[in-house]
């Protein structure tokens, strides 16, 4: 029996803690620098780039091999990249029908719009869910349910509707089917 599997001295100990607390006041120093952009609910563009700050600064916590200034580098990098490719995409209309998935009109004034529900994998119970969510009784109620680019469903009631200016365009034409 080998006991390196089980106590391999207090270097890996000491490097993870350093590791693991700079690197958390790293992240929590860009995430502040960055804005509620950063933290915002999140567009495709920015879930990859979470999830690759995860996997990066976990597999550095864990490794010995990986230096801390490399694993500093890294967040920061990522960080970049992200507040980057945020203020290109704010620039360039091309860019965000690239990288955003635009919202959906998924139920609209007593229709479901089954063509989008099918697309994004919904069913009416998805809809009802949501329209309980959002302390709504019942579908007569709510003008319109769309899917947002972060995945929810967000619901406008009959008493908030206005003038649909925000629903009609994500509609394809003046009326939806």
């Amino acid at each position: 029996m080998d006991i390196s599997q089980y106590w391999d001295g207090w270097d890996p100990i000491v490097h993870t803690l350093v590791t693991l607390v700079a690197g958390y006041l790293t992240l929590l120093v860009l995430l502040r620098i960055s804005g509620a952009r950063t933290m915002a609910s999140m567009t495709p563009l920015d879930l990859i780039i979470a999830i690759t700050i995860g996997s990066a600064f976990g597999r550095t916590v864990t490794a010995v091999d990986v230096p801390l200034a490399q694993t500093v580098f890294a967040l920061v990098l990522l960080v970049l990249l992200q507040w980057v490719l945020a203020w290109l995409r704010g620039r360039s209309p091309r860019l965000r029908r690239l990288v955003d998935s635009p919202p959906v009109l998924i139920y609209y004034q007593g229709n479901f719009q089954r063509k989008a529900m099918r697309k994004h994998q919904l069913v009416e119970d998805d809809v009802h869910t949501a329209v309980r969510s959002s302390s709504k009784g019942s579908l007569e109620d709510v003008s319109a349910i769309i899917l947002e680019q972060d995945g929810s469903l967000e619901v406008i009631g009959d008493d908030v509707i206005g003038d649909s200016s925000s629903i009609l365009p994500y509609t394809g034409n003046a009326e939806p089917t």
